[in-house]
């Protein structure tokens, strides 16, 4: 118990926290935004597997870091005007499209990047976001190591966070994505074009997805390979359920899950001979489970999450 808690009172743990959590927070508040709207993204894993592979093979190719972030938000946003064009507009099962989303990218992000890459024995690398120290800041103990010697990508998820509270709660865009979730009919009664405003908001819940897969090959990590993505997709899923769609109960849900990856990848090191390592890596999930069960009996999610919305129709 006394190396548990020296581990969790250490900056490295935390900052390892703060690595960890930042594709999550990309994916969570993507994923927010779209059931918000009223449409379930199950696409999510595959188009953060297209993000991670388009961002990282645009800076391979010569392109730099911040433009390869912004292709990789533009590709995410094309699946995610791919699967509005099945959902929203023909109205097909967002259980079914969103899985097709994830089969077809997946596949074609690896199709792409053999394609591209025909030779490639061992993932190729490329030079990555840095650690960027902020003046002061990163000089405050523990605090300062943890949190403020990031990189700009994990600065960047940590401020969205407010950002999407504020749009979704503050302003007349966040309400009409809000009720288009929980009331389209009285959307439409304002003269709002109900489609528009869903497939708008997949298009971007599915940009900050693809950002977020992403920050793994451009900010944790420095290459692509095949399965880095490992299920992140699906958590922010859980995480969103977890939140009661909500941004800052998302962080808080995605600060959990990273801060217990970080604490089992440790907890190995002094336990592992006496326990199995699959204990260890199962732990994350299975706790994420049980706080998922418990949150969600109190959830109130979107009253028209999974429903079509067809113009002119009562129902």
């Amino acid at each position: 118990m006394m190396d548990i808690f020296d581990i969790l009172i250490s900056a490295g743990f935390w900052a390892a926290t703060f690595r960890i959590v930042s594709p999550l927070i990309f994916g969570t508040l993507g994923e927010l935004i779209c059931e918000r709207a009223g449409v379930l993204n199950l696409g999510i894993e595959g188009i953060m597997t297209m993000g991670a592979m388009s961002g990282w093979m645009w800076v391979y190719m010569g392109g730099d870091l911040w433009t390869g972030v912004m292709f990789a938000a533009a590709i995410g946003a094309m699946f995610g005007l791919l699967h509005s064009g099945f959902t929203v507009y023909l109205g097909l099962s967002q259980h079914v499209t969103g899985i097709g989303i994830t089969l077809f990218a997946s596949s074609l992000s690896y199709y792409i990047y053999r394609m591209l890459l025909p030779d490639a024995t061992t993932p190729p690398k490329i030079d990555p976001f840095h650690p960027y120290p902020v003046p002061f800041l990163s000089d405050i103990p523990i605090i300062g190591e943890a949190l403020f010697t990031q990189t700009p990508l994990t600065y960047l998820a940590l401020l969205l966070v407010p950002v999407i509270w504020y749009v979704l709660y503050k302003t007349p865009v966040g309400l009409a994505v809000r009720m288009a979730g929980e009331n389209p009919m009285a959307v439409e009664a304002q003269g709002i074009n109900v489609l528009s405003v869903r497939t708008g908001a997949v298009m971007v819940g599915s940009a900050f997805m693809s950002v977020g897969g992403a920050f793994i090959t451009m900010s944790a990590f420095d290459a692509f390979f095949f399965g880095m993505i490992n299920g992140r997709g699906w958590i922010c899923v859980a995480l969103v359920i977890f939140a009661s769609w909500r941004p800052g109960k998302a962080l808080i849900g995605a600060l959990l899950f990273a801060g217990l990856d970080a604490l089992q990848v440790r907890v190995q090191q002094t336990a592992g001979a006496v326990i199995p390592y699959q204990f260890f890596l199962m732990m994350p999930y299975i706790l994420s489970i049980v706080a998922m069960v418990i949150m969600a009996r109190k959830a109130s999610y979107p009253k028209a999450l999974l429903t079509p919305f067809r113009r002119g129709e009562r129902t």
